[in-house]
């Protein structure tokens, strides 16, 4: 039978530095050079086998116990549409410097080109910022692709930075980031990310951080190809509207964190604690602030508090949260299966 139950911490090493706020936050490691925890995690690290991969309670992996029971887990309507995948990856992102400017495939590309069933279409919600924080989407003017190669080919780590569109970004703000949309996260932006269940990351620079771009920094197509997966037009003004929006976390009431524009991709709602009540699905909460507990149709009362991350499978039936809040991250809708790109 599956059930509730919380999570472990579950960061590893990247290539770029941060994770103190996780450690403090989850309980877990902390930094320096831990700046992302994968929650919840069927997905594995770009081309390992199972790093990334989140651990149940018994010491199992979440992959191997859903594969084993989908049904269980996922409820028959979603396995019908999208088989025994949760459909989703969600992150913490601490970085204490910023991210390089990259980018993620879409679906047909990552088909085409990876023989994968996604991309990565992800979104962020602004947990923490420093004052005046900006993020960088999309690109300010149309480029073309000879003027990004020439950027990356040269190591103009400057020039791909400021040719950048930013927006200012604050505690309870969140963003919405198409696939193939070139981004960058200022230093110091702590982050609950939504995304396609991948680990695809095109870099177009590299200088500050420990990697190596040129071997690992195109999904192994080299970048001619991979290129072809970066949008560049720009995000225009009634675009932005919908993609960028403030102070969704932090109301006094339960609300949808993103608009529809997310539907197809992933779900997430910001509960407060005041009899939230969620229908019978996957899902994942994590705790914000506060102690409290969680009463489930078909398990027992979980007592939690702040840093807990509760794992919810459809067994457990509707749950309603009493006291602390939180986001809670699903799948998309089987009805919205069809909307992804």
């Amino acid at each position: 039978m599956a059930n509730p139950q919380k999570l472990a911490s579950n960061q590893f090493d990247h290539f770029y530095k941060g994770g103190y706020r996780i450690g403090a936050l989850r309980h877990g490691p902390g930094g320096p050079m831990r700046p992302e925890e994968w929650i919840g995690s069927m997905t594995t690290r770009f081309g390992e086998p199972t790093i990334g991969l989140s651990v149940l309670s018994n010491g199992t992996y979440l992959r191997d116990a859903v594969l084993a029971n989908p049904e269980e887990w996922l409820g028959a309507e979603h396995v019908n549409t999208f088989g025994a995948s949760t459909e989703l990856l969600m992150k913490l992102l601490d970085p204490d410097q910023r991210l390089p400017v990259h980018y993620h495939p879409n679906r047909k590309f990552a088909k085409q080109h990876l023989s994968l069933d996604h991309g990565k279409t992800e979104a962020w919600i602004i947990l923490e910022s420093p004052e005046g924080a900006e993020v960088g989407l999309g690109f300010s003017k149309e480029l073309t692709k000879p003027e990004v190669r020439t950027m990356v080919d040269a190591r103009d780590s400057v020039g791909l930075l400021a040719s950048l569109q930013k927006f200012k970004v604050k505690p309870g703000d969140t963003v919405f980031v198409p696939a193939g949309v070139p981004h960058a996260i200022g230093a110091g932006i702590f982050v609950l990310e939504l995304q396609e269940p991948t680990d695809l990351s095109a870099l177009l620079e590299w200088n500050d951080f420990a990697v190596d771009g040129v071997k690992d920094g195109h999904l192994g197509l080299g970048f001619d190809t991979v290129l072809d997966a970066l949008r560049y037009t720009p995000i225009e003004k009634d675009e932005a509207n919908k993609l960028v929006f403030a102070d969704r976390l932090f109301t006094n009431t339960d609300a949808s964190v993103f608009t529809d524009v997310a539907d197809p991709y992933f779900r997430a709602d910001y509960l407060t604690g005041k009899s939230s009540a969620i229908a019978a699905g996957f899902s994942i909460f994590l705790t914000l602030d506060g102690n409290g507990r969680i009463s489930f149709e078909n398990a027992t009362v979980m007592e939690i508090e702040k840093g807990d991350a509760v794992l919810i499978p459809h067994s457990a039936g509707g749950w309603k949260l009493d006291g602390a809040t939180g986001v809670v991250c699903r799948p998309p809708l089987a009805k919205d299966a069809a909307l992804a790109i």
